[in-house]
C-alpha cells in the first residue's frame, strides 16, 4: 500500500466518524494514529463531551469486533476477563469469555473500578494476552483499548496507577466545543427522531481487519532517520532532567513516540517522519507519563504546560 493510498483510507475513516462526532478533528486524527500504531488511548473530559460517542463511532466505522465494559466500584476482574465454569454434562471446565475478548474495547469510566480490576487489563494491554486459570489466551494484534474517564467527579474513583497509564499511547483531553460547533450539534440532533439517543447510526464500516493489517505493514516499513530518533530521545530525557518534573518519561514512552511518529507520517501521505510530527505527538504521548514536582504543583501548572516549555527549549533537527 502506497502512502497516498494509506492517506486516502485514513481520510475516508476520518470523514465517516466526522458524520456523528462534530468539532473533534484533532482527537479523531490521534485516534487513527493510535489505531495504526497499535496503541491504546485514554480519553479524558467532563461529562457530556461525547467521549463515549466518539469511542463507539470509532468502532462502528471499523469492521472489527467491539466490546464495552462499564467500569463500576463493584466490577471484578472476572467480569473483564471471563471465567471458567464447570459443565456438569461434560465434567469439564468451560471458558466463558469476558468483554476483553474483542478487537476494539471501550473501557468506559475506567477510574471508577478498584485497582484490582484495573490491573486485570494490564497484561491484556501490554502483551495482548489474557491468562485465565493458568492458560494464556491471545487477543490478536488488532486489540486496542479506548478508555474514558471523568476528571471532575472524583468521589468514588480510583486513580489509575502509573504502570497502567504508561500502557496508553495517548491521553487525549476533550473540552467543550466552540459555540458554532455546539450549535451545529444541536441542529443535527434536532433533525433526528427523539428516541435516537447518542448511538452512532448510519456509519459505514470503512476498514476491516485485513486492510488494517496491510496498513500496519506499510507503516512498519517506514524507517525513522537517526536525527528524528535522537530528537525524540532528547525530548524524553529532558523530562527526567527538568526541575518541574519529579518523575520523567520512560524508555517505553520514547519507543511509543517513535512508533506513533511513523503512523502520523503515513497518515499524512509520507513515507518518512519529520520533526513537526514529533512536536505534534509530544504532549498527548507524554502528559500522562510524567509526575510534576512540588513547585509546579503548588504553582498550579499542568503537565501540558511543562511539556510545552521543554518542547520550546529543545532544538529540533533541520
Amino acid at each position: 500500500m502506497t502512502p497516498d493510498m494509506l492517506r486516502e483510507r485514513a481520510e475516508a475513516l476520518r470523514a465517516e466518524i466526522g458524520k456523528v462526532v462534530l468539532g473533534q478533528e484533532d482527537i479523531i486524527e490521534l485516534l487513527l494514529v493510535a489505531l495504526f500504531a497499535q496503541g491504546h488511548v485514554l480519553l479524558e473530559g467532563p461529562p457530556g463531551t461525547a467521549k463515549t460517542l466518539l469511542a463507539r463511532s470509532f468502532a462502528a466505522a471499523l469492521d472489527l469486533d467491539f466490546g464495552r465494559i462499564q467500569f463500576t466500584p463493584d466490577l471484578m476482574p472476572g467480569d473483564v476477563l471471563g471465567t471458567s465454569i464447570f459443565n456438569f454434562q461434560t465434567n469439564d471446565f468451560v471458558l466463558t469469555k469476558g468483554p476483553v475478548f474483542s478487537q476494539i474495547l471501550l473501557a468506559d469510566e475506567i477510574n471508577r473500578a478498584p485497582p484490582k480490576t484495573q490491573a486485570a487489563l494490564l497484561q491484556a494491554m501490554n502483551e495482548r494476552i489474557v491468562s485465565i486459570d493458568g492458560t494464556d489466551h491471545a487477543l490478536g494484534s488488532e486489540f486496542i483499548v479506548v478508555a474514558t474517564q471523568n476528571p471532575i467527579e472524583q468521589q468514588g474513583t480510583y486513580p489509575l496507577p502509573e504502570a497502567q497509564l504508561d500502557r496508553f499511547l495517548f491521553k487525549l483531553v476533550i473540552d467543550f466545543p466552540p459555540q458554532d460547533i455546539e450549535m451545529a450539534i444541536l441542529q443535527q440532533h434536532a433533525a433526528q427522531p427523539i428516541d435516537v439517543g447518542t448511538e452512532p447510526t448510519g456509519l459505514d464500516q470503512v476498514i476491516g481487519a485485513g486492510e488494517l493489517a496491510e496498513i500496519r505493514s506499510a507503516i512498519d516499513a517506514i524507517i525513522l532517520d537517526d536525527d528524528i530518533l535522537a530528537y525524540i530521545l532528547r525530548l524524553v530525557r529532558a523530562t527526567r532532567e527538568s526541575a518541574d518534573i519529579a518523575f520523567g518519561a520512560s524508555t517505553r514512552a520514547a519507543d511509543a513516540m517513535a512508533g506513533a511518529a511513523r503512523a502520523f507520517a503515513a497518515l499524512n501521505g509520507r513515507d518518512f517522519a519529520i520533526p513537526d510530527d514529533v512536536k505534534r505527538l509530544f504532549v498527548p504521548a507524554l502528559r500522562h507519563r510524567i509526575v510534576l514536582g512540588p513547585t509546579a504543583e503548588i504553582e498550579g501548572r499542568h503537565p501540558a504546560q511543562v511539556l510545552e516549555n521543554i518542547l520550546n527549549q529543545i532544538e529540533a533537527p533541520r
